[in-house]
């Protein structure tokens, strides 16, 4: 799925698999992603403000800082 400079604000991702997924210039503001899974999502290319996010799936933010974080 590509999502690129798409315009999601306010959308609920109710229940998605979001693998392989494409997020560039998106606007996902106060978008629902609770109950996604498999996003990765760059917050500095998305619009992210107000946005809804659970664990362990918000960790897709941080995946291009090749982190380690323990949960």
């Amino acid at each position: 799925m590509d999502f690129a400079q798409a315009e999601l604000s306010n959308a609920v991702f109710n229940d998605c698999d979001l693998l392989n997924a494409t997020f560039e210039s998106t606007n996902l503001e106060k978008a629902d992603l609770r109950t996604a899974s498999n996003y990765v999502l760059d917050p500095e290319l998305n619009r992210i403000k107000g946005a809804k996010f659970s664990m362990p799936a918000v960790v897709g933010l941080l995946s291009k800082y090749d982190i380690k974080i323990d949960l």
